[in-house]
C-alpha cells in the first residue's frame, strides 16, 4: 500500500546521528558511479521569484524523484521559500512505496551534508564557527555542525540586524558585524538569500573551511573571487556546480573534488589548506533519506 508520510511524522523519526553518515555512504556511491541522476531541471515560473525543480534519481537503495518549489518570493511571509514532495519507488520492482513531505527532509540533509564535508575538512582543535545568515539552514546547520564539532563560539550574521539578534538569544550565541563575524572563524556557513558576493576571501583564515549553501543558480553567488580561486573547492557534483552554481561558473574556479571522492579516501585536501564546499543539493540525497524515513515509519 502506498503510504503517505507527513513532515510530523519526518521529524519524528529522522535524526542527525543518522542522517550524517548516511549521506557520507550516499555521496561515496554517488561520485563512484553507482546512482544514475541527470542535473535537476529548473522551470522558471517568475524570474527570480517562482521555480519548479524537478530531481529524478536512481540508487541502489531507492528510485524516484523530488519536486521542489523553490519561491524567493515568499521570504518574509508565513510560507517556507522551499516546499517539496518526493515519491519513493523500489528499485527492483518499481513499486511504488511512499509519498513524503520533501520540506525537512530538504533541510536536514542539506545540513547533514555540510557536516559530513566539515568532519573531513575542518581545521583541527575547530573552535569558532560564523553562521551568515539566519534562516532556516542557519538553524539546521547549527544544529547539524554541533554532531562534528565542538565550538567555543557561534557568531551570527544577518542582513537583518534584528533576525541576527533574535536568533543569537534563541541560541546564546554572538549577533556581529559581516567582516568581523568572519574573521577568525575555523567554520563559516553562507545560508544567505544573496545573489551578490556576502563573503569576500581575504576576510578568512587560513585554513579555515566554508560551507556555501545558498546561490543555487548560475546567476547568483554568495561568494568572492578570492574566496574560490586559490583554495580548495569541493563540490558534491562537478556536473551540477558547472551548470548550476554561479559561485563555481563566475569565478571559474577549479575544482578539487565531490564529497563523495572526500569521503571514500580518492582525494585528500592539502592539511591546513582553506577549503569550500558549495553545496547544490542532490535527489540521491534526498532518496537516501526518505528511504531512511520510511524504513523507521514502517518498521514502528
Amino acid at each position: 500500500m502506498l503510504r503517505s508520510i507527513s513532515e510530523s511524522e519526518v521529524a519524528r523519526v529522522l535524526t542527525y546521528e543518522r542522517l550524517i553518515p548516511a549521506m557520507e555512504r550516499t555521496l561515496a556511491a554517488f561520485s563512484a558511479g553507482q546512482a544514475i541522476q541527470p542535473v535537476r531541471s529548473i522551470l522558471t515560473v517568475e524570474e527570480g521569484q517562482r521555480f519548479l525543480g524537478v530531481m529524478p534519481a536512481v540508487t541502489p537503495d531507492g528510485m524516484g524523484a523530488k519536486l521542489v518549489c523553490f519561491y524567493p518570493k515568499n521570504a518574509g511571509s508565513d510560507v517556507p521559500t522551499h516546499l517539496a514532495t518526493i515519491m519513493l519507488f523500489e528499485t527492483e520492482t518499481g513499486l511504488p512505496l511512499a509519498v513524503l513531505d520533501g520540506r525537512l527532509i530538504t533541510e536536514m540533509r542539506t545540513a547533514a551534508v555540510s557536516a559530513a564535508v566539515t568532519r573531513h575538512l575542518a581545521p583541527p582543535n575547530t573552535k569558532v564557527l560564523a553562521l551568515l545568515g539566519s534562516g532556516v539552514q542557519a538553524h539546521a546547520h547549527l544544529t547539524a555542525l554541533r554532531q562534528v564539532c565542538h565550538f567555543d563560539e557561534v557568531r551570527i550574521w544577518s542582513r537583518n540586524s534584528e533576525h541576527a539578534q533574535r536568533f543569537a538569544a534563541q541560541h546564546g550565541i554572538r549577533a556581529m558585524d559581516l567582516e568581523d563575524a568572519v574573521r577568525g572563524a575555523d567554520v563559516v556557513v553562507t545560508a544567505t538569500s544573496s545573489r551578490e558576493p556576502v563573503l569576500r576571501g581575504d576576510w578568512l583564515k587560513a585554513g579555515a573551511h566554508v560551507n556555501a549553501i545558498g546561490a543555487c543558480l548560475p546567476t547568483w553567488r554568495e561568494l568572492d573571487d578570492a574566496a574560490l580561486t586559490g583554495n580548495t573547492l569541493i563540490v558534491d557534483s562537478r556536473e551540477a556546480a558547472l551548470k548550476e552554481s554561479g559561485d563555481v561558473i563566475l569565478s571559474r574556479a577549479t575544482i578539487f573534488a565531490e564529497a563523495g571522492e572526500i569521503f571514500a579516501g580518492t582525494h585528500t585536501a592539502v592539511r591546513g589548506s582553506t577549503t569550500v564546499f558549495k553545496s547544490l543539493g542532490l535527489a540521491v540525497e534526498d532518496l537516501a533519506a526518505a528511504r531512511l524515513v520510511y524504513d523507521a515509519v514502517t518498521a514502528a
